[in-house]
């Protein structure tokens, strides 16, 4: 509300100054008219007749004015007023000041009169809040400043008070802020009408209020979207004009709405201007619609669309797609279901596509054709018609001839024209529709509206250079509305004034606005504008021009009429209108006011499938169709011939609506606010003042203002006025009828007025403004005063009331005590007595009945005695009991003093441990915090990089290109100069050649003169060719002169071509500087960029390196897959071949078998197949070979590959999840182990028994001896790493468990401390918070307790001194008692002298009563100490049970900790078990492959065997025929064993490669089982050492405990025996008062005078206890002042967080803005610096602030600490009062019964006289001991309110230095605050110049724009200018003529190009 009350009242504090007002009044200010500013302010110097000499108040310059041009100045209080009817000095200075300095100052509303003034702020402002329209609900106007809201309450006020119907007209210029406000009414109406008042309503309410208000404000949104758009001058221009009705019942709710549109400006569907927008809905749609809204709608891209000429232009600070789903959330609301909703958007995209319909002229006719039917195609598909039908009624429709229909081929022109028409028709009909079903939404209640309120929102007047049909058709809107608010201003207002018989001249404000509207309107004598246009229509070839033809004759001797001046200006006609003179051009008006449409394509779209487009054209009979169109055979733009009635213009139609609009609004009592828009170029905070003073002048504020303060508005009836003010004139008007105008004249006079500030008419009176608000406010303060006075009155009666009651009280009270005076004067009296006694024994006839009830009466105390004994009973078992209960307690208290004293040792070591604990756990705190800092700052740095990044690539691409638009531009300009140069040329060449011509004229010209003097008699035909001559010279030689002229002005205009020519080369050379800065800034970014991206790539790289490794790892996999797979078939295939060989071996075996009896040549033959074998041989030797190298070379690779994933898996190492994956695939290898295991078992003893078969194949085998001696070699070294890694896996392995069994014992240690700490605490902590509390107490009593004791003794002594002294005077009486008895008269003093003494000895025993009384007390209040000494110590256990809760609950966290750590522990023993299995299967790993070795070696000594039989074969080859059967069967075996060699070479090759990846897999497994056991050994390390570090803080915090709680027990111990002690000592005291009690009781009469002195001690302790009640209550004030500075304490810091968080949210933005102004200005770089620099120091401060804060925040817990201990202080006192109070009422009890005791004692006291007086010597001793005991207790009871009152006065220090603090505190943020102020205003100064820069930029791209159009301007003359002479139209020697006028018109055009550029900004 504070920012808003900022915009609504403003600060007129200046305005008040006393200086401003003597400035005014000395200088004489007046206002003078200024070409820049409007006024200006000056003051008068000298007067020199009708001129004057003013001197300029800003600029000091002395300027002459004429007096008629000098306008006064309104005093400095007149400064922004609210209603400028109230300005002294009305003048258009005055009103454009006061609106200046409103506008300014925020103030946007201001009324003029009647109406109020709204100036557009170009931005937003909080004034239209929920707050605000309740602020303005049901309030005044003038209770209020000026808003719109303020207009609409009165308007809906005067509806429900008056019961008319009114209207609220919002009119201005377009961007004015004519919607905005219409949108604020129908919110605030919506707002304050919207609720329901009855039950009975409920049904419809629940519509009104949950629909109808929602459907009424969402029926805006819709209406804007399709019928608004952007234009130059507003981004949301209303293109048609609305008047909104909301009807209300008679209770003023909200019962329905309708809104009537007028002249939507459809044309702005087909083309647009320069910058500017179709209407809203086709850029929603192609944004925000879906995929498949998209493919439904068949929508494209915006640069596709011929109809939306600019593309997509965006709207600054708007969303087209979020503005898409308000309006489709729009239609849910309204209730328009999806099909008609998709139906809307299909015939707005139809529109589009209509547009892109391209026509093309056929070579040989003008027949239009259609290549591409595409765009139709969609259209009918949107539509649902057919295309063949659409694509023939647009190319060649049927025409009715006659009777009958013909076919007529359209041309192109004609084709694209009927386009246009459809759309524009199919637009405007669709809007047409929508407003028609919003209007049915808004009507659906059944409820009958009693009144209305109409809003009208129309455009203003629009006087642009070129003015066409649209444009008068809103002028003349304009002028009737005018009219009208000058009707009901000036006029009926007048009129009025005569009707009632007011003394009133007739005022002419020069306002009649009826001829203007008669040009326009009038149909006929003569017919207006409107009617000649339909006139025209009507006429078969008719024009536009045979219209401005007529219209000129018809109405050019019309005042308001105008023709143009020259015959070439562009305009037609001009018409005066109010606000100004409008020139218009009359193109197109016949085809716009006939709107003609095809009729066949209409047709189609009413024959269509889809219902909504056959809907919308449904009415086709009156459309006027092309057919009727007359006069095309020169252009289309002709008139129109239609049969009578067949069809209404566009003029004819919204002349009938403007005519209902205005009869409804003449039957509604108008409201006006006058919209006016500040500037053209939507900039917040400036304003043109002659731009807004032709606004004023048009909207007729300055006549409003005066017709308002010349005239009466306010006016009210007799008998109202008598009515509601007959209060402020009581006594004037006599009683009995009288007339009201008489009455009201008695009360006016009455009223003391001014004559000049009312009439008094007929049947009302009239005020001037301002005088009925006066009336209100003095009739509110009667009202007040008859209200005060009556509630005054009501007052003084009910407390005359109580005052009588009260006196009755006092009298009665008064009475009561003179009987009781009366009685006690009586009661001693003996006579009295005998009355009282003889008195009931009169009474004879009663005794039986006195008898009877004496017996029950003795019933009822004998039932009352046995009830006493048996409570008797009772207390004495319960008196048991409790001895009992406190010999325990004692017991206890024993115990628990001395684990009290153990337990504070305890806690005193913990605390000192506590608190160094308590540092470093701060400054580790700090640390951490700093650390969090810095890393949220490098976040934060990081985000705001990469938003820079993505700034500065967005600037790189805008810059980009903008520099290549430069280089276009540079090499366009520099091709249109030299164009310009070489049409410099060609002109002066024709300029040269024209002058010869002239010449050449000029000679032939003296020929044809001599000729003509010589002949003129010869022929009358020569003479006319003569004249004709003459009068073609006259002109020729005025176009010379013309061309002259021209010439010149050519010349110039080459001249500033030039001079242009050479700025923009400077321009240009500026511009390519900045773009090599732009480049060298642009090079230094993109390094940057570069490292942060390299930065960032790092950052990714390391994020994806362990999925890439992953990835590539599975790669390798599948390779090595398929390199398995490729080594399987080729050993199948080598097996193949080897079966092969054998297969034939086999053969030849037989065959040798079988022919070993042959012949010699056979033995040929078995050598050669020998030969051949050993061929063989050879060949699978080699064959085995190259398969080893084959396999030598993929083991290479296999190893290489296993080496670079051993690498990979390395780096892979750091993901945590490959522990459980290590464990899953250690699982699977340990079974394929297992396998593995069994198989190698299997092959050894396979092997161990091919070995002996083995043994006679060496010689195949050689050549794998070798090999595998080769692979041993390797084997045994990577067996030797295996061994050497095994090794160091089993050293960390010991290592981690010398660790784990480090840790193990340590937290055995830690455990066994903490469970000794447990059960210490369990012994310790069970008293140690209530001893504590309660030690002080029990100190401070037991001192007191010391000190009474002490007072008694020495009472004691006393008192036993005084009975010595006593008994001494008693023997003397005695003695002299005896010695005068003998004397009578001796006898009589001596009576006399004990009478005296007893009496004495009386008052004494009285006293000593009065002293046992108090010893009761003492014994009462030390019961009930001990009773709360029992309380406590439940207390106590209730607390020891919550520790005890507490050490469960640490149990509870030990043992979870213990599980944790058993966890742990038995992960430990996993990881351990898995590595010894891992250790025992590398183990017997080892071993197979030495039993493997061992079987080679023994394979290799079979193989040499084999090898030295083999030679000795070889050596035996001689005799081969001897033993070939041998060698056969030998061959054989030799084969077989060859075979099975190959075959366990094989195995035992696979055995070793299946080892070889067991072994790396095992390797692998282990590097990652190492890595990750490695890291879980140190998290479990670091977690250790932190429970470690945790568990002894809590070891030494329970150690300090313990200490403490020892201490405390000690102390507690040492405190309790004392107390026992004290308890015994008063035990025994209290016996002895007891005895003494006993015999007190007979001697009460004395103890009255001490009980008065008893009872003022009880006053003086009363007022003490309320004293102390008193300052407790003080005491509680002050805790709650501090509470409440605590709170304030609070708030401070929020708000200093506020302000950091502030702080940093500006340093962001101040960070980005330096960013991107960096680009533009190296300058701020260094200002960025400095701010950066100060924002640190700022965040230093505010930390500091922080700490400060946290230091307050634990003085405040001490504080409070020290209040509560106040507050239990204060409790006990507060009980010791209740409890004083108890024994009060128990003396005053005891009082009573010592009374009626004392009348029983009197006689038996006088009787046992003598024998008593011994006894009461002692009693006296001891009464007189118990007094100064009970004086004792007094000053004790002083000495504790002492102490009271000190521990207060340290309370109130505390709160002092705390109020110290905070002010210390403050002072500090006050000094922020400034410092945050100074940077606020260096950011400003920083952004003021960031816009100074970009307001230069704009500047220069202004003029370069500028540059540019003057340059296209040139070419386009010149164009024109080639054109013309190409054509040669005009003769040789004129063309030169020619050339100039046309230079000379084109320069014109420039000028007038020039002019409207201010505005279209």
């Amino acid at each position: 509300m504070a920012d808003a009350e900022k915009f609504l009242y403003g600060d007129r504090s200046a305005g008040n100054a006393p200086l401003a007002q003597a400035d005014w009044a000395t200088k004489k200010l007046v206002w003078i008219p200024s070409e820049k500013l409007g006024f200006e302010a000056g003051s008068v110097k000298e007067e020199k007749g009708e001129e004057c000499v003013v001197e300029l108040a800003d600029s000091g310059k002395k300027v002459t004015v004429h007096k008629d041009d000098i306008q006064k100045m309104n005093p400095p209080k007149f400064n922004k007023v609210e209603d400028m009817a109230e300005l002294t000095c009305l003048n258009e200075a005055s009103v454009l000041h006061n609106l200046k300095e409103r506008y300014y100052s925020g103030l946007i509303y201001t009324y003029s009169g009647l109406f109020c003034v709204v100036v557009n702020p170009y931005k937003y402002l909080p004034i239209y809040s929920e707050d605000i329209v309740n602020m303005y609900k049901g309030k005044k106007r003038h209770e209020m400043p000026p808003h719109i809201y303020a207009i609409t309450d009165t308007a809906y006020r005067s509806m429900m008070q008056d019961r008319e119907d009114q209207s609220i007209l919002c009119t201005g210029e377009s961007g004015a802020g004519k919607t905005e406000n219409t949108k604020k009414v129908i919110q605030y109406l919506a707002h304050i009408a919207s609720s329901f008042k009855s039950k009975k309503d409920q049904g419809n309410a629940v519509l009104l209020h949950g629909e109808l208000e929602k459907q009424l404000l969402q029926a805006n949104p819709i209406l804007e979207a399709f019928g608004n758009a952007k234009t130059v001058k507003n981004d949301n221009s209303s293109r048609f004009g609305k008047f909104i009705r909301i009807n209300f019942d008679v209770n003023g709710y909200i019962v329905g709405a309708n809104i009537e549109t007028y002249l939507l400006e459809k044309s702005r569907a087909v083309r647009q201007a320069k910058d500017e927008r179709s209407f809203h809905i086709f850029y929603y749609m192609l944004t925000g619609a879906g995929e498949k809204l998209r493919s439904e709608l068949c929508l494209e891209d915006y640069s596709k669309y011929r109809f939306m000429s600019n593309g997509n232009v965006t709207i600054p600070g708007q969303q087209d797609k979020d503005l898409f789903t308000e309006t489709v959330d729009a239609f849910q609301i309204m209730g328009i279901p999806e099909d008609e909703r998709i139906g809307l958007l299909k015939v707005v995209s139809a529109v589009l596509q209509l547009g892109n319909m391209s026509f093309k002229k056929e070579r040989n006719t003008d027949q239009a054709s259609m290549p591409d039917d595409t765009a139709a195609q969609k259209v009918c598909h949107l539509l649902s018609i057919n295309v063949t039908d659409f694509t023939r009624a647009i190319l060649s429709p049927k025409i009715k001839v006659g009777r009958d229909y013909v076919q007529k081929a359209q041309t192109q022109e004609q084709a694209e024209f009927a386009i246009e028409a459809l759309a524009k028709a199919s637009y405007e009909r669709m809007f047409r529709w929508l407003v028609l079903r919003i209007n049915k939404a808004l009507d659906k209640t059944k409820r009958q509206g009693a009144s209305f309120i109409g809003i009208l929102d129309i455009a203003g007047f629009e006087i642009f250079e070129l003015n066409s049909f649209e444009q008068l058709c809103i002028n003349y809107t304009n002028e009737k509305l005018q009219q009208l608010f000058n009707h009901t201003m000036f006029v009926l207002e007048q009129e009025e004034y005569q009707r009632e018989g007011i003394e009133w001249s007739f005022i002419d404000f020069g306002l009649d606005l009826q001829p203007c509207i008669d040009l326009i309107e009038k149909p006929a004598g003569p017919p207006g504008v409107l009617a000649l246009l339909d006139e025209e229509c009507w006429f078969p070839k008719a024009t536009d021009k045979s219209f401005v033809e007529k219209v000129v004759q018809e109405q050019g001797t019309n005042p308001k009429f105008q023709k143009p001046k020259k015959l070439k200006d562009d305009s037609d006609f001009c018409i005066i209108h109010y606000a100004g003179k409008v020139d218009y051009k009359a193109n197109a008006w016949l085809m716009k006011n006939m709107d003609p449409l095809n009729e066949c394509v209409a047709t189609l779209f009413n024959q269509s499938t889809d219902k909504f487009t056959a809907e919308l054209w449904k009415d086709v009979g009156r459309i006027v169709g092309l057919d009727k169109v007359a006069g095309m055979s020169d252009s289309i733009h002709g008139a129109s011939r239609t049969r009578k009635g067949m069809f209404r213009t566009v003029g004819q139609l919204y002349k009938e609506q403007l005519g209902n609009l205005m009869a409804t609004l003449r039957n509604t009592n108008p409201n006006f606010v006058r919209c006016i828009i500040p500037n053209h170029e939507k900039k917040a905070g400036k304003l043109e003042p002659h731009l807004v003073l032709d606004q004023l002048r048009c909207n007729g504020v300055l006549e409003g203002i005066r017709i308002c303060r010349q005239g009466f508005p306010n006016r009210i009836v007799f008998q109202e006025f008598r009515q509601r003010y007959e209060i402020l004139t009581p006594n004037s008007i006599p009683k009995g009828f009288m007339d009201g105008k008489q009455a009201c004249v008695l009360m006016i006079k009455a009223l003391e007025l001014d004559p000049n500030l009312f009439r008094v008419g007929q049947s009302k009176v009239f005020f001037r403004a301002g005088v009925l608000a006066h009336l209100e406010e003095e009739r509110d303060i009667k009202i007040t005063d008859v209200v005060i006075s009556f509630q005054a009155w009501c007052r003084g009666y009910v407390a005359r009331k109580g005052f009588t009651k009260r006196q009755q009280q006092l009298t009665a009270m008064k009475v009561i005590q003179r009987n009781c005076v009366a009685y006690l004067k009586l009661r001693n009296w003996q006579w009295w007595r005998l009355f009282t006694k003889v008195k009931p024994l009169l009474q004879v006839t009663r005794q039986e009945e006195e008898m009877l009830a004496k017996e029950e009466e003795l019933e009822k105390v004998m039932e009352r005695q046995l009830q006493a004994q048996q409570q008797l009973q009772e207390f004495e078992s319960k008196q048991q009991q409790l001895n009992a209960e406190k010999l325990a307690l004692q017991e206890q208290l024993q115990a628990e003093t001395e684990l009290c004293a153990e337990a504070e040792e305890m806690r005193s070591r913990l605390a000192t441990r506590k608190q160094e604990l308590e540092e470093i756990l701060h400054d580790l705190e700090s640390r951490l915090e700093e650390e969090e800092e810095r890393a949220t700052q490098m976040q934060t740095e990081k985000k705001k990089m990469q938003q820079n990044i993505t700034d500065l690539e967005q600037q790189l691409d805008e810059e980009e290109g903008a520099r290549q638009k430069l280089q276009m531009e540079k090499v366009t300009t520099d091709a249109k100069l030299k164009k310009l140069e070489e049409d410099v040329m060609v002109l002066d060449d024709q300029n040269n050649k024209l002058i010869k011509e002239k010449k050449q004229m000029e000679e032939r010209i003296s020929e044809f003169t001599t000729n003509l003097t010589e002949e003129e008699e010869k022929s009358k035909s020569l003479q006319k060719l003569k004249n004709k001559h003459e009068a073609m010279i006259t002109d020729l030689e005025d176009r010379l002169r013309k061309e002259e002229k021209v010439r010149q002005e050519l010349e110039k205009n080459r001249r500033k071509l030039e001079g242009d020519s050479s700025e923009l080369n400077d321009h240009m050379t500026d511009l390519e500087a900045q773009i090599n800065e732009l480049r060298a800034q642009l090079a230094k970014k993109e390094e940057e960029l570069l490292a942060a991206l390299s930065r960032i790539e790092e950052e990714a790289a390391a994020k994806n390196a362990a999925q890439k490794q992953i990835r590539e790892l599975e790669a390798q996999i599948s390779e090595l897959q398929e390199d398995l797979e490729l080594e399987k078939q080729a050993r199948a295939k080598a097996e193949k071949h080897r079966r092969d060989l054998g297969e034939e071996l086999e053969a030849l075996k037989t065959e040798l078998e079988d022919t070993l009896d042959s012949t010699a040549a056979q033995q040929d033959l078995r050598s050669k197949r020998e030969v051949e074998v050993t061929h063989l041989k050879k060949n699978l030797e080699e064959e085995a070979k190259i398969h080893e190298q084959q396999m030598a070379d993929m083991r290479q690779k296999h190893n290489q590959a296993f080496e670079e994933l051993n690498e990979q898996l390395e780096l892979a190492k750091r993901n945590k999840m490959s522990m459980e994956k290590a464990k899953q695939a250690l699982e699977s290898e340990w079974n394929e182990l297992q396998i593995e295991m069994k198989t190698l078992t299997q092959g050894k003893g396979d092997s161990e028994q091919r070995r002996k078969k083995a043994e006679s194949q060496v010689q195949e085998l050689q050549v794998k001896y070798t090999e595998s001696e080769r692979h041993r070699h390797e084997v045994a070294e990577k067996m030797a790493k295996m061994q050497s890694e095994l090794e160091h896996v089993n050293g960390l392995l010991s290592e981690a468990d010398n660790k784990n069994i480090k840790f193990s014992k340590d937290i055995s240690a830690t455990e066994s401390q903490l469970q000794d700490a447990q059960e210490l605490l369990e012994e310790e902590t069970r008293q140690k918070l209530a001893l504590s509390t309660r030690l002080r107490l029990l100190e401070d009593e037991q001192n007191n307790l010391r000190e009474m004791l002490e007072e008694e003794e020495e009472g004691k002594k006393n008192v036993e001194k005084q009975i010595t002294t006593l008994q001494a005077q008693l023997a003397d009486v005695k003695k002299k008692l005896e010695n005068e008895s003998l004397l009578v008269e001796g006898a009589e003093e001596g009576r006399k002298r004990s009478q005296r003494e007893l009496e004495a000895v009386m008052h004494q025993l009285e006293e000593k009563t009065a002293a046992y009384d108090k010893l009761n007390k003492t014994k009462t209040r030390l019961q009930q100490e001990l009773d709360d000494l029992i309380v406590d110590q439940d207390h106590l256990r209730q607390i020891v049970s919550n520790l005890e809760k507490k050490q469960k609950k640490f149990d509870q966290m030990l043992a979870e900790e213990k599980t944790i750590s058993t966890q742990y522990a038995e992960e430990r023993d996993k990881a351990e078990a898995e590595a010894r299995e891992k250790e025992t299967r590398a183990l017997t790993l080892t071993r197979e492959l030495e039993t493997l070795s061992d079987v080679k070696n023994e394979l290799d000594r079979a193989n040499k065997t084999l090898k030295a039989e083999m030679d000795d074969l070889v050596s035996s080859k001689d005799d081969v025929g001897k033993s070939v059967h041998e060698l056969e069967r030998s061959k054989r075996a030799m084969d077989q064993q060859l075979e099975e060699m190959r075959v366990q070479v094989e195995e035992l090759e696979d055995e070793l490669q299946a080892t070889e990846d067991a072994k790396l897999r095992l390797e692998v497994n282990m590097q990652a089982m190492k890595a990750q056991f490695d890291r879980d050994l140190q998290a479990r390390d670091e977690q250790g050492e932190e429970r470690r570090k945790q568990l002894v803080k809590q070891v030494r915090e329970m150690e300090v405990e313990l200490e403490d709680e020892r201490k405390q027990r000690s102390h507690a111990l040492s405190a309790k025996k004392k107390l026992e002690l004290d308890l015994g000592e008063l035990e025994v005291h209290i016996e002895a008062a007891n005895k003494g009690r006993d015999e007190a009781l007979k001697q009460l009469r004395k103890l009255q005078a001490l009980m008065k002195e008893q009872m003022r001690e009880l006053d003086e302790l009363r007022l003490s206890q309320e004293e102390v009640v008193n300052s407790a209550k003080e005491t509680e004030r002050k805790l709650k002042a501090m509470e409440a500075d605590a709170l304030h304490f609070q708030e401070d810091l929020a708000t200093a967080e506020r302000v950091k968080r502030k702080v940093q949210t500006e340093r962001d933005e101040l960070q980005e803005e330096i960013i991107s102004t960096n680009t533009k200005n190296s300058v701020l770089a260094e200002d960025k610096r400095k701010l950066e620099a100060r924002i640190t120091q700022l965040e230093e401060e505010l930390e500091e602030e922080q700490l400060n804060t946290e230091m307050v925040n634990d003085r405040l817990k001490r504080s409070v600490l020290q209040t509560d201990q106040m507050t239990t202080e204060l409790a006990d006192e507060r009980s010791s009062a209740q409890r004083l109070e108890g024994a009060r009422s128990q003396l005053d009890r005891q009082n009573k019964e010592m009374k009626l005791k004392l009348q029983e004692l009197e006689g038996s006291i006088k009787s046992k006289y003598k024998s008593s007086i011994a006894t009461l010597e002692a009693k006296i001793a001891q009464l007189e001991e118990q007094l100064d005991i009970e004086f004792k207790e007094r000053q004790q009871a002083t000495r504790l309110t002492r102490r009271t009152e000190k521990k207060l006065k340290e309370v109130l220090l505390m709160v002092d230095d705390e109020r110290r603090n905070t002010e210390q505190y403050k002072d500090q943020a006050e000094k922020t605050n400034v410092r945050m102020r100074q940077l606020k205003r260096q950011l400003e100064e920083a952004e003021e110049e960031v816009t100074r820069s970009n307001a230069q930029r704009r500047k220069i791209q202004r003029e370069l724009d500028d540059a540019n159009e003057s340059a296209d301007s040139m070419n386009r003359e010149v164009s024109t200018l080639k054109s013309k002479l190409r054509r040669g139209d005009v003769p040789f020697n004129m063309r030169r003529l020619v050339n100039r006028s046309g230079l000379d018109s084109d320069e014109d055009g420039e000028v007038k190009t020039e002019t409207p550029e201010p505005a279209a900004e």
